[in-house]
């Protein structure tokens, strides 16, 4: 095992820290198909994902890569054919239909389409959707009153779909999806329609629902001006999710690796791509994290915490080193490609930056400075 000599402050904030929120969605190996019999198309394939309580979720990616198929399935408005999809704490495959009218009435929905009601006013387009979920009328007034206002709608309240621009028909469309206060909110392009203003006051209306309320927000969009309000970015394409990147700790991450000498060769885009190849592990004291001996899959960065290196010989073991934040471990058996030479055990509670085999040797070939610098330690350590 080598170490870095880098001091790396601790982070504050992270998904790390603390208690970590409920899940209102997990996936987990879900697949879904159009057709029967030979025209019989495979759109996902073995999906998971988590989202958790209060966050808000933006899911990237090219026309026809699954990504609206993903959110119907989630918004029930698809029955669940294969793995499974929990949402809102209940599971959809197989799912009754009194169970599936019960979970629709906690989300709200906002597609592109907006659908409204020529017939009647903005105000009467969204009080629908508050009478059909048996809103108290005087509750229902206020809110839609309040949030028609907010959505830059308070003079035109009154006006018919066919007075109110496109811009206008989908923020009435946003009201109508927020006025039962939903837990969970599945929006697709719900600012393709909007100027940089309005769908900005949009989103932020989102972050407010989202820290003040607790509701989950997933959106399907192609508006890069948005994406600064997401907490995970979630890209799809073929029918998979390829990359589900936590925007905070995947900055943190890279802070942390422009600290640290080894990375130091890298380019700020390739050190954004390690940041958001990198997973986040945690240990309790005494767990064994890595058992000599075992195949080596993955590359370790302390961020906080720290470990012992222990080497087993025979019926003995020996302590060799102890390594804390900012120092790494694990590379020896990904350079070489042999086992695990020494056992990782958490001194005390630990949590890591972990990269897979792949990407660990993805930097190797393109960093000189960073494949130097671990041969040299290693050769060092004989």
């Amino acid at each position: 095992m080598m170490t870095s000599q880098s001091t790396i402050p601790a982070t504050k904030g992270s998904f790390a820290d603390g208690m970590r929120l409920p899940r209102t969605v997990k996936v987990r190996g879900l697949n879904h198909y159009f057709g029967d019999g030979e025209l019989r198309k495979q759109a996902l394939f073995n999906n998971h994902l988590e989202v958790r309580r209060g966050e808000i979720v933006i899911m990237t990616g090219p026309s026809g890569s699954g990504k609206t198929t993903l959110l119907t399935l989630i918004g029930t408005l698809r029955t669940v054919q294969e793995g499974s999809l929990n949402v809102l704490g209940n599971e959809l495959l197989g799912a009754s239909t009194d169970l599936i009218v019960r979970i629709r009435r906690e989300m709200g929905f906002i597609f592109q389409a907006h659908n409204l009601f020529e017939s009647l006013t903005a105000y009467q387009n969204v009080n629908m959707a508050a009478e059909l979920l048996k809103i108290d009328p005087m509750i229902a007034d206020g809110r839609i009153k309040s949030l028609l206002t907010r959505l830059g709608l308070g003079e035109r309240i009154h006006y018919k779909p066919k007075s109110l621009s496109g811009g206008q028909k989908q923020r009435v469309a946003i009201a109508r999806g927020l006025v039962h206060k939903p837990k969970l909110i599945l929006a697709d392009e719900p600012t393709a329609a909007l100027d940089e203003k309005s769908g900005r006051e949009v989103v932020t209306l989102f972050q407010e629902l989202a820290r003040d309320e607790g509701c989950t927000i997933i959106m399907v969009t192609h508006d890069n001006r948005i994406l600064d309000v997401a907490d995970r970015i979630v890209n799809m394409v073929d029918g998979y999710i390829t990359s589900d990147v936590d925007v905070q700790e995947a900055s943190v991450i890279c802070e942390f690796l422009m600290e640290i000498p080894l990375f130091s060769d890298l380019n700020a885009d390739s050190l954004s791509k390690i940041a958001d190849q990198m997973m986040v592990h945690e240990a309790r004291e005494g767990d064994r994290v890595i058992r000599q001996g075992d195949p080596g899959d993955l590359f370790y960065l302390i961020r906080s915490g720290s470990v012992d290196v222990i080497v087993d010989d025979g019926d003995q073991s020996t302590k060799v080193a102890e390594l804390r934040q900012g120092q790494y471990f694990g590379e020896a058996a990904l350079i070489h490609d042999e086992p695990r030479n020494a056992s990782i055990v958490a001194r005390e509670d630990s949590v890591f930056y972990a990269l897979e085999k792949v990407d660990f040797r993805d930097v190797l070939e393109k960093s000189a400075t960073f494949e130097q610098q671990l041969r040299q330690a290693l050769f060092n350590r004989q």
